[in-house]
Formats: structure tokens, sequence, C-alpha cells
């Protein structure tokens, strides 16, 4: 094969994990409300498969990360596609609840092997214009992942139930495993004498993350002033100094902090975390008020959250391009003004609102989301020096996955505890359910115009913005 090839055909086999990674999440969100009802748990409840998964996937990215630049990518991304497999295959025998979020977390680990190096090898096997063109195609499988997602998902669930939806990412994780280990690079960076990881940092950081968002999980539940609540509050920030502390005295640091100093870095990162925030908030509570309101079926629900992913996948490629010739600072703009509208059309939904409504939404938010992505992601990228590109990507990585954690966590709870607000109040429950869903739909908006504020911070116009 020419270079040309080989240097698409790495970039395949890397998207090929963001791509299962999406078609996985999108699938199980969509799960969820019928795995709540069969595994008898709460909305609350459920939350933790996506949390659990979130949770170990973004912990250990730094770990990965470091293991990336010690071992071959052949090796290490074929062992990622390996446990990722394994965990949906035993996903689909889970007969309870804890066994459930077991499995979810084995395959979190295969997932966090594989996205905490997948950007940085896009960013360095190509340049500029292609760069932005390759995060922009990465950006589009993406999208086809989670636009295959619902659909597939909807006619899993009703046909085979549940279990089913972990199916579909077996065969392309064990494809994946296989040219994984054929294609990637077989020669590692750097000797493995040379290794050095911050482990106590490590254990530092899992400590205050799990604490934290165990916290947000359960605040309503327990209360806000309990003494569990005030006990985990505690733990995230002694931890959490903790390992800022050390990071700064040590040479090796997990997360290099001077990197924050960059203005698109820092603002960037905070743009695209708050953007995962906004998305999920309605990405999380859609499928339920289309099944548990609306009536509709898992299959119906699916196709009605297609759209989404349909125009994501349109614009997405067609911003990277554009970003990496012209710039991201009027497309990273754009999306989070798009989306917002979308989440303010979804405030005043109610029972009665038609088909064509929600798939427009859906699709105004696609089209947000694929103008701000790519975009944010080159620019973050390119605004690094060549030799930090592996540090860049997993910092981003771990940007995108707290907001993915955050967002499902801030979302249950301030839904939760609106809907007992008004459930106690004496309203029916449907009705609750619909005010708390208008009124966590506001706070969707407030993350949105955090990432527009954030973007427009981070991209000012430049003289010259990607750097080499």
């Amino acid at each position: 094969m020419s270079t040309k090839e080989i240097k698409w055909t790495m970039f395949v086999i890397t998207a090929v994990g963001n791509f299962i990674a999406m078609l996985d999440s999108t699938t199980v969100n969509l799960a969820l409300y019928p795995m709540s009802v069969d595994l008898h748990v709460t909305m609350g409840q459920i939350q933790w498969v996506m949390i659990a998964y979130m949770l170990v996937l973004t912990v250990f990215l730094p770990f990965f990360g470091k293991l990336g630049d010690i071992f071959p990518k052949n090796k290490l991304y074929s062992i990622g596609f390996g446990i990722f497999a394994l965990g949906a295959f035993l996903n689909t025998t889970a007969g309870s609840f804890g066994l459930l979020i077991a499995y979810r977390c084995l395959e979190a680990l295969g997932a966090s092997i594989m996205l905490s190096n997948a950007q940085a090898i896009i960013a360095t096997i190509f340049k500029n214009e292609r760069r932005g063109k390759a995060l922009g195609l990465n950006g589009c499988l993406v999208a086809i992942g989670g636009m295959s997602g619902p659909a597939l998902g909807g006619i899993l669930i009703n046909s085979f139930g549940w279990h089913s939806v972990f199916i579909p990412c077996i065969p392309v994780a064990l494809i994946g495993s296989y040219y994984a280990y054929k294609v990637l690079p077989h020669h590692a960076k750097i000797d493995i004498t040379n290794f050095k990881f911050d482990y106590k940092g490590f254990i530092y950081f899992t400590i205050s993350l799990f604490a934290l968002l165990l916290a947000i999980s359960e605040g309503h539940s327990w209360g806000w002033n309990s003494l569990k609540i005030i006990s985990l509050g505690i733990i995230t920030l002694i931890f959490g100094i903790l390992f800022y502390i050390r990071d700064h005295k040590i040479n090796y640091p997990l997360i290099n902090f001077s990197m924050f100093k960059i203005k698109p870095f820092t603002f960037g990162n905070l743009a695209v975390m708050t953007s995962y925030m906004a998305m999920y908030t309605n990405s999380i509570l859609l499928p339920f008020f289309l099944q548990e309101i609306l009536k509709y079926n898992a299959l119906v629900t699916g196709l009605l959250i297609l759209p989404y992913s349909v125009t994501l996948s349109f614009i997405a490629p067609i911003a990277g391009r554009l970003s990496g010739k012209y710039g991201s600072r009027q497309l990273t703009i754009a999306g989070p003004i798009l989306y917002c509208i979308a989440l303010l059309l979804f405030t005043i939904y109610n029972k009665n609102v038609a088909m064509w409504q929600i798939v427009f939404a859906s699709g105004l938010m696609g089209i947000g989301n694929g103008l701000f992505q790519s975009p944010s992601n080159n620019a973050i990228m390119t605004s690094v020096q060549k030799h930090e590109v592996g540090i860049a990507s997993g910092i981003l990585a771990l940007s995108r996955n707290m907001g993915n954690i955050l967002g499902v966590a801030v979302t249950i709870t301030l839904f939760e505890t609106f809907r007992n607000i008004f459930i106690e109040s004496g309203k029916i429950y449907d009705l609750a359910f619909l005010f708390s869903y208008r009124t966590t739909m506001c706070f969707g908006i407030f993350f949105g115009l955090c990432c527009l504020s954030f973007a427009f911070i981070a991209y000012q116009p430049q003289k010259k913005e990607i750097k080499s």
C-alpha cells in the first residue's frame, strides 16, 4: 500500500473504536427505560449503567494513554477491542443489576484503551486541512454509530429484549481487533525501562472523581445536607488538592497542568466539556419522554432520535474540512447557538407534540453539534506543539468524558429532584414529568451558553492558528 493508503487505513481502524463506542452508547441509552423496568430499579439507579461505564473509561484514560507510548499500538489496540468485545458479550448474559454494572465496567476498560490514543494518532498522521478533514470524517463515523444505534436498538429491543442491544458491537470489535494487530504500528516509541507512571496521582484522581460523581448522583435521594454527601464533598476536595499538588511536584505528571496556560487549549477543553453536558441533558431524558409520556415503542423512539445522527454525520466532515482551511472560530460559535435553540424547542413540547417537531429539534441539535465538535477538536489539537499531541489527546478525551459523566449525573439528579417537588405539590405524574423535563432542559441551555462563552474566548481570531 502507498503511504496515503496506509494513513487512511490506520485512520479507519482508530475511528472504528469511536464508532462502536457511540453505537454502544446510543443503543444503551435507548434501553435504559426497559432495563429499569425489567431489573426493577429506579431512574436514579439505572443511570449507573451509563455513569459506571464512563467513570471507568475516564479514570483509565491517562494510564492507557501512557501505555500507548511504550507498547506497540497494534497490540494495545487489539487488546482494547478484545476486552470491549468480551464486555459486550457478557452484558448480553447479565441477569441482575449488579452483574450488568460489572460487565459495563469491563467493557469500559476496552473502550478506554482505544479512545486514549485515537485523537493523537489522527492528529499525528494528518496535517492542516487534511487533519481537519480526518477529524471531521471521524466525527462522521461516530455519528453513523449514533445514527445506527437508535434504529437498530429499537428493532432489537422490540424483537429480542434489551440484552440484545449489545450484540452488534461484538463482531465489529472482533474485526477491529484483528485489523488493529495487522495494520497499526508494531514498534513502541520508547523503551519500557523508561516507563514512569504516577500511580499515587492516579489513585488520588480516581477517588476524587468517584466521590464527586457519587455525591452529584445521590444528593437528591440522600439529602444535600446529609453526612454522606458532606463526607463525599470533603473527600473530593482533599484528594483533588492532593492530586493537584502531586502533579506539580513530579516531572512525569498524570495530567500536564502547564498546558492549561494555552488559552485555546484550556477554554477549548471547557467548551467541549460543557457541550457534552448540554447534549446529554436531552439525550438521556428524550427516550424516557418518548416512551413513558408519549407511549411510543422502542422502534419508533429510535427512529425519532435518528435525525440527530443523520444531520451530525452530514455536517461533521464538512465542518472539519472548513475548520482546517479557514479556522474554527465561526463554526464553534454557530454550533452552540443552534443546539441551544433546539433545547429551547424541547422546553415547549408537551403530550400533543407532533412527530415532525421532535424530528426537527433533534435534527437541529445534530447540525449544531456537527458544526462544533470537529472544528473544536481540530483547534485544540493544533494549539499545542507536536511533541505534546499525545498528552493533548488524553486531556481532550478526559474533557469529553467528564462532560458525558457530569451530563448524565447532573441531568438525572435535576430531573428526579424537580419531579419529586412537582409530585409533592400535588401534580399528577405526567404533568410532574413534563414540568421537570422542561426545567431540566433549561439547565441544558445554560450549559450550551457556557459552551458558547468558552468557545468565544478560546478561538479568538489569530494570524496563525495552526502550529507545527
